[in-house]
């Protein structure tokens, strides 16, 4: 695992943790890396000073035992941001567990539920932006399912 302190192109900075320097720069480049500040996806690595650990100091008299100091218990997110991955996460089980998950045909199905041609129902499935925003222009009201950091690992 690596940690990259970033940036996004209003300024706001922020770390995340990415498998490989690969892994970063593949999903920095299919716009995945987002600011969780602003959503910006143009994002790119900031100064960060390394991490250097040190040495851990033994016991002063030779008759002493040492003592093992238990490293302390992290989280990698901070707990705001935990909570609301919680609360997007609730939000994605509860549309998939109440509706009916279309697939590809997403967009026809919306259209023919709006227009009247198929039964009133709570649909979910896949479209491209661009299907959506037809979608949004012709009046059908369309919303994204929150993708979470998990569904992309």
């Amino acid at each position: 695992m690596i940690r990259y302190t970033l940036a996004c192109e209003a300024g706001h900075g922020f770390e995340s943790w990415f498998p490989s320097s690969e892994s970063y720069d593949d999903q920095a480049a299919r716009g995945l890396v987002t600011c969780p500040h602003c959503g910006s996806a143009k994002v790119a690595k900031a100064m960060m000073a390394p991490s250097i650990g040190r040495a851990a100091s033994g016991p002063t008299e030779p008759n002493l035992p040492a003592v093992t100091q238990q490293p302390e218990t992290v989280s990698l997110i901070a707990e705001p941001d935990q909570r609301l991955r919680a609360m997007l996460k609730a939000f994605r089980d509860h549309v998939t567990a109440n509706a009916d998950d279309v697939g590809t045909r997403f967009p026809e199905e919306a259209r023919r539920i709006h227009y009247g041609e198929a039964g009133n129902r709570a649909i979910y499935g896949e479209a491209s932006p661009a299907e959506a925003r037809s979608l949004i222009d012709e009046g059908i009201a369309v919303a994204l399912l929150p993708v979470l950091p998990d569904d992309r690992n």
